[in-house]
């Protein structure tokens, strides 16, 4: 993208995270005019207004909606594509759930199916020209991360009572080396949450930042071809990323749900 700089010189001017601004849908924000102040939320958004982020979390809902439910709905023994699709989308997690969880974590089947669907499809949907990627802010990923936290834990406590701090107890360890075992092992169980959406958030904006960049230097003629050939191949990688985060975070919920399940070690 070529701008003038103060009228004077004329230059590639990158704004690689842009993209992740949160703003509001209804009215125009001027840039550099935003000013935290009471009522507003991320300098010029209003915690009770839609924004891009709201929007796009909504097509995420209607996306899914339209393949597990309207693409789904012919019930047909032999599938058209879309019924295939879904199929293979519940069997690939249903299975994932029962390996990792076991048989007694298949009836929490239908929270992490709707878990794996909405980051798989915000992934996506981010993937296309001039959306906005949810899944690139931690406030979104967070959110997600300490449901499933909160979950685990409470089933912990639930299922086991007290048998659940077992969990940090290494029995299989030296009895001096237990308590600093039991330690790491609290301390390692709280950060879960924080590199459970971390992970996600990181790896989704720094690929769309990436290929930002790549489309910046696509404005010089010069290497024009070079970036868009760049932007290719990293957009490919992008889609590959997409669904291998969406399964990444998928399996470790299911490693947590079998650690509340399962606590002993």
């Amino acid at each position: 993208m070529a701008t003038e700089a103060h009228g004077e010189t004329t230059g590639l001017v990158f704004h690689p995270m842009d993209q992740f601004i949160v703003e509001p849908l209804f009215r125009t924000v001027e840039p550099g005019t935003c000013v935290p102040a009471e009522g507003l939320t991320a300098g010029c958004v209003r915690w009770y207004e839609p924004t891009n982020a709201t929007l796009w979390m909504g097509l995420v809902a209607l996306a899914i909606i339209a393949l597990m439910v309207w693409g789904t709905r012919g019930r047909g023994l032999i599938p058209n594509r879309i019924q295939s699709i879904a199929e293979l989308t519940y069997g690939m997690v249903h299975k994932m759930v029962e390996d990792v969880a076991g048989h007694e974590g298949v009836k929490y089947f239908p929270y992490i199916m709707t878990l794996f669907t909405f980051v798989l499809f915000a992934n996506f949907l981010g993937l296309i020209p001039m959306s906005f990627s949810t899944t690139s802010h931690i406030a979104v990923t967070a959110v997600l991360a300490l449901l499933v936290f909160l979950g685990v834990t409470i089933l912990g406590f639930v299922k086991n009572g007290a048998s659940f701090l077992g969990l940090f107890w290494v029995s299989s360890a030296p009895l001096a080396l237990r308590p600093i075992l039991a330690i790491i092992e609290l301390i390692s169980y709280f950060v879960r949450p924080v590199s459970h959406s971390i992970r996600l958030a990181g790896n989704v904006m720094a690929g769309h930042a990436v290929i930002k960049v790549f489309a910046g230097f696509a404005a010089l003629a010069a290497i024009a071809p070079i970036s868009i050939v760049a932007i290719t191949a990293m957009y490919g990688l992008e889609v590959l990323v997409a669904l291998i985060q969406a399964y990444v975070f998928t399996i470790l919920t299911c490693v947590y749900l079998k650690d509340a399940l399962h606590p002993s070690h």
